[in-house]
C-alpha cells in the first residue's frame, strides 16, 4: 500500500505566515507540519510515499524533506498541483504513481499520534474514513449514523450539525477512487470535494469507518495552529 501527502494550497487563512512558506513546513513545536503526516504514514508500515503540493513555495520541500530517509521514507516522489482544485483534485495527481494499488491519504496539516496500523493491515476494498469528536464539527465533513452505527449520510461544513463526529484528513482507499474522482463534478467553489467522493462509496455500500485514538487536529487556521504546537510541546516535555 502506498502513502499520499495532500500538502498543496495557498495556505491563505494563516496570511502572513504563509507569504514566507508554505503552511505545511510552518513549526510544530519542534519540527516542520509535514513530519506529522510521514510519521503517521511510516508509523502504520507505509513508506512508499507521494506529497502533493502547491502554490510558490513549493520548492522549499525539497529542501526540508531531502530524500525521506531520515524520516524512515524509503521512496519519496512529488506532484505538483496547478491550480486550487481542491483536494479530490490534487489526490488526482497520484493516480499513475499509485499503479493500481491502495492508497492511505493524509492531509499535510493533521497532526496527530493515533496509530493507524491495524486499519491498514486489514483493510481490503471500498473506503475506511477517520472519524474524531470535535467541538468545532462545522469546519469539516460531518457524519450522521443510522441506530447500528452505520454512516448514513456526509454533510460538508454544515451549519447545523447532526454529530460532533467530524471527518478527519485521513483515508484508505481502493483503486477505485481514481475514477470516482473523474465522475464528480465541481463543487459552488469551484473545487472536487472529497466527500463527494466517500458519497459515492457510500452509495455503493463499501465506506467503512473507524474513531481516530488519541489526539487529532487539523493546523489549518490560527488557533488550532496553537492548539497543536502547545499539545506537542506539552507531550515532549511531560
Amino acid at each position: 500500500m502506498k502513502g499520499v501527502i495532500l500538502a498543496g494550497g495557498l495556505g491563505t487563512r494563516l496570511y502572513p505566515l504563509t507569504h514566507a512558506t508554505n503552511k505545511h513546513l510552518l513549526p510544530v513545536y519542534d519540527r516542520p507540519m509535514i513530519f506529522y503526516p510521514i510519521e503517521t504514514l511510516v508509523k502504520a508500515g507505509i513508506t512508499d510515499i507521494m506529497i502533493v503540493v502547491g502554490g510558490p513555495h513549493a520548492g522549499h520541500f525539497l529542501r526540508v524533506l531531502r530524500n525521506g530517509k531520515h524520516l524512515g521514507i524509503k521512496n519519496l516522489s512529488f506532484a505538483y498541483q496547478e491550480r486550487e482544485g481542491g483536494i479530490a483534485d490534487a489526490l488526482s495527481l497520484a493516480e499513475d504513481y499509485a499503479d493500481n494499488e491502495n492508497v492511505v491519504v493524509i492531509l499535510g496539516d493533521n497532526c496527530t499520534d493515533a496509530d493507524i496500523s491495524d486499519d491498514v493491515k486489514e483493510f481490503s476494498d471500498g473506503a475506511k474514513i477517520f472519524l474524531k469528536k470535535v467541538i468545532d464539527p462545522h469546519r469539516f465533513g460531518v457524519t450522521t449514523f443510522d441506530s447500528d452505527g452505520k454512516i448514513i449520510e456526509i454533510t460538508e461544513k454544515p451549519r447545523t450539525p447532526k454529530s460532533s463526529y467530524a471527518v478527519t484528513g485521513l483515508y484508505i482507499y481502493d483503486n477505485t477512487v481514481f475514477d470516482k474522482i473523474k465522475n464528480i463534478k465541481p463543487s459552488k467553489r469551484g473545487e472536487l470535494e472529497i466527500t463527494d467522493v466517500n458519497k459515492l462509496y457510500l452509495r455503493e455500500g463499501k465506506l467503512s469507518w473507524s474513531e481516530l485514538k488519541g489526539y487529532w487536529r487539523d493546523a489549518g487556521t490560527f488557533d488550532t495552529l496553537f492548539e497543536v504546537n502547545s499539545y506537542w510541546f506539552q507531550k515532549k516535555n511531560s
